[in-house]
Order: structure tokens, then C-alpha cells, then sequence
């Protein structure tokens, strides 16, 4: 196993040699081996410690048998401890996400502390194994998360915490657990039973402990088919993600506003034609999901903007007007256009109202006609700045392209 462990770190390139790496070690088996097998390999390395207090006395004797472990490998050990029930009260989180943010924040400026110049690389090793990698597959199947979820736990992984990037590294991916068991004996490795999990993630533990043994009963070679299978899916999403993001340099441009505004254009006349597809073919509702993802819009919404388009479109209609949020940017159907912005307050003063007057050469309109007459989107409309003449009318206040219409009109 250590030479196997040792290929696949170089052949991963998980890290340089010589390059010092943060374990996380929990005190459990898969931990207990991924340090025995940095100690073995002769790789530097220092130990991490998270006391979540989920268990009482027993987080405490984890917390200590970590403390031995770095003791007897002569390795520093850093531990933290958190109140993590109430830190998930306080932010409304389950218990596992805010375990799981602890912990990464923790990493981050502990590594950060420990290697405060940029250039260092910060690199904490977790010990998840196989049978980890095709669990995350099933949970995230269930779950719904489209092919980006499917390609299982990753060899390498960045996560941004407090403005750092850190590099998560799981060089036991290869071992299922099996593998681990046979090496934590053949060693005598003590280790601590980290009920932690089974608190943590009721459903990961429902896959590992039904639905994969009865997996196994179906088909022997599940674990290893499954695992060629995720190594696939993961060759698939890459390509896919090439392609999207083809078609985003294709579709996606900046929207020319009348307005100081930061508008994206996209053109789904053309994404149609040049697919060929149907409003309710299902890949168009998937490109369409993956060119809005970056903007925050989940598939509920999505299909939202579809079931307008479905309604609109054969009619020869193109339809405008209709605003859909995501939880930081505005996207609005605009004259067969879909416009993406930052969904962001108006600036400081006076904004159209309903009922608002503009006075013109001849005579006077009102100020939402006029301003749709202009082309201006319902995006654009509400960064309409204006102030109120003496007669009661409003007037546009000069500023930029609109300003200059505006004078024009009078």
C-alpha cells in the first residue's frame, strides 16, 4: 500500500517533493493511516485537529490521542475547538455545514499564519478514500446536482475561506475501505471510533450502510466499476465545460445600456438557431441552465424563463419585460434578449414612480411609456435618476447617452 500510496501522488502531482502538507486528522482509521503513511513515505508533514464538542468526553480523548499521535511521529499539532452547535443556531447552518466551514476556515488561517507569504502553496491533506468518492456520486445523483456533482470527490480541490485559496489533497483516493482496515491492522495502528460521521450525514451513512452493500450483492465489482465510471464523467464534464463556455464567448456579450450599468446580453434567438432545438428539448433547458449557473440561477428558475419563452415564442412574439432573481443578479426577457445584472440598489435620489409626467416639445407623456419607447429594459428603468421641475414634471437628469436623448426631446 505505501508504494501504491507514493505512485499516486506523483502521478496526481499532489504535491512537490519536500513540500511540507498539513494532514486533517480526526483520530478515526482513514486519518490514523494517511498520517502513518506520510510518517512511512518520509514526506514532512503537521497535524490538524478539529474539537467540534459534538460528543462530549469523547471529543475531548479524541482531541488528546491526536496530540499523542503528532507526539509519537515528532510532528507539530494544531487544534482548535468550537462550540458547533451554536455556531450552527447562530447562522441557521446544519451542524455539518458548519462543521464543515469551521474546519476550512481554521485551515486557512492556520496555513495562512504558518506560510504568510502568497507564494506558498497551502496544501491540507483529508483522508477520504474510494468508497467516499462513489458515496459523494450518490448523494449527489439523488440530490439532483446535474454532471458536475457526478464526478465524485476529486483528487485535488480548491476552496476559498477568508480570502485564501486552499488546496484540499485526498491522497487516499485510490484505497477503498477495505484497503484502509487491511493496513490499520497489518500496522497495529490504534485508532478512535469517529461517531462523528454518523451524527454529521444521516444520508452518507443510509448509502454506505443499505444501499451499497446491497450493491454489492448485486454486482460484485460495483466499487470498481463505479470508480471507472466517475473517472469517465469526469473526462465528460471537462469537455462539457469547454463547450459551454464556447457558447458563452459566443452568446453571452455586454449589453450596450444607456446607462453607467454592467449588462450582459444574451442571445438566445441565436443559442436556438444554431441548435436547431426545440423550446422544450431538454438540452436546451441544460445549456441554458449552465450558461446562467455562473450568475447564481438554479433550475427551478430556469425552467421559469422556458415556460415563458414556450408560451411566447411560437407566437411569433418576443417576449419582454418579465424579471427573474437569482440570489445576486436580475435576469430580464427584453426584446428576445436575456439580460443579466447585478441585482444591486439604485444609486442615491429620485427614481421613476408610477404616475410620473415628462414634459416634451409637444406636450407631455407619461414617463413609463416614454422611457419604453427609448428601449430602456425594466433593469435599466429603475437606475432612472431623476429630479421634479417647478411645474411638476420630471426631468431626466443629464448623464450620458440618456442624458443627451433627454435633451434632445425637449
Amino acid at each position: 500500500m505505501l508504494q501504491r500510496f507514493k505512485d499516486y501522488i506523483l502521478q496526481q502531482h499532489l504535491f512537490s517533493p519536500g513540500e511540507e502538507v498539513l494532514l486533517a486528522v480526526s483520530g478515526g482509521r482513514d486519518s490514523v493511516c494517511m498520517a502513518h503513511l506520510f510518517h512511512q513515505a518520509g514526506f514532512p508533514f503537521s497535524i490538524a485537529h478539529c474539537n467540534f464538542h459534538l460528543r462530549g468526553d469523547d471529543s475531548d480523548h479524541d482531541e488528546a490521542f491526536v496530540r499523542r499521535l503528532a507526539a509519537d511521529y515528532g510532528v507539530p499539532c494544531h487544534v482548535a475547538q468550537f462550540d458547533t452547535r451554536a455556531v450552527a443556531a447562530a447562522t441557521g447552518e446544519s451542524i455539518e455545514e458548519a462543521a464543515r466551514r469551521l474546519r476550512y476556515e481554521y485551515f486557512a488561517s492556520l496555513l495562512t499564519s504558518l506560510s504568510p507569504t502568497s507564494l506558498s502553496p497551502k496544501i491540507v491533506a483529508t483522508a477520504h478514500h474510494r468508497d467516499d468518492s462513489i458515496e459523494t456520486f450518490f448523494l449527489n445523483l439523488f440530490r439532483g446536482t446535474g454532471i458536475a456533482g457526478l464526478h465524485g470527490i476529486r483528487p485535488i480541490s480548491e476552496v476559498r475561506m477568508k480570502n485564501e485559496e486552499l488546496i484540499i489533497i485526498r491522497p487516499l483516493l485510490p484505497f477503498s475501505r477495505a484497503d484502509i482496515d487491511a493496513f490499520i491492522e497489518e500496522n497495529h495502528l490504534e485508532y478512535v471510533e469517529d461517531a462523528t460521521n454518523a451524527e454529521l450525514d444521516a444520508r452518507r451513512n443510509q448509502i454506505r450502510h443499505r444501499l451499497m452493500p446491497l450493491l454489492r450483492e448485486l454486482y460484485p465489482s460495483v466499487d470498481a466499476t463505479m470508480a471507472a465510471n466517475i473517472e469517465r464523467l469526469h473526462d465528460t464534464e471537462l469537455l462539457y465545460k469547454e463547450y459551454i463556455e464556447t457558447l458563452r464567448s459566443q452568446l453571452v456579450k455586454p449589453y450596450p445600456s444607456r446607462l453607467p450599468l454592467e449588462i450582459l446580453s444574451l442571445d438566445l434567438p441565436q443559442l436556438l438557431s444554431f441548435h436547431s432545438l426545440s423550446l422544450p428539448f431538454t438540452p436546451f433547458h441544460s445549456l441554458l441552465f449552465e450558461l446562467l449557473r455562473p450568475y447564481g440561477f438554479n433550475a427551478s428558475t430556469v425552467r421559469d424563463i422556458l415556460s415563458v419563452l414556450e408560451r411566447q415564442y411560437p407566437a411569433g412574439n418576443n417576449p419582454s419585460g418579465q424579471l427573474f432573481y437569482s440570489p445576486t443578479h436580475v435576469a430580464e426577457l427584453h426584446r428576445g434578449q436575456l439580460l443579466i445584472a447585478p441585482d444591486v440598489e439604485p444609486a442615491p435620489g429620485r427614481h421613476p414612480q408610477p404616475g410620473d409626467r415628462i414634459r416634451l416639445k409637444r406636450g407631455s407623456r407619461l414617463l413609463s411609456d416614454y422611457l419604453k419607447d427609448l428601449g430602456l429594459s425594466r433593469i435599466e428603468r429603475r437606475h432612472v435618476l431623476l429630479r421634479v421641475n417647478a411645474d411638476g414634471f420630471v426631468e431626466l437628469i443629464a448623464d450620458g447617452q440618456l442624458g443627451r436623448q433627454a435633451r434632445d426631446d425637449k
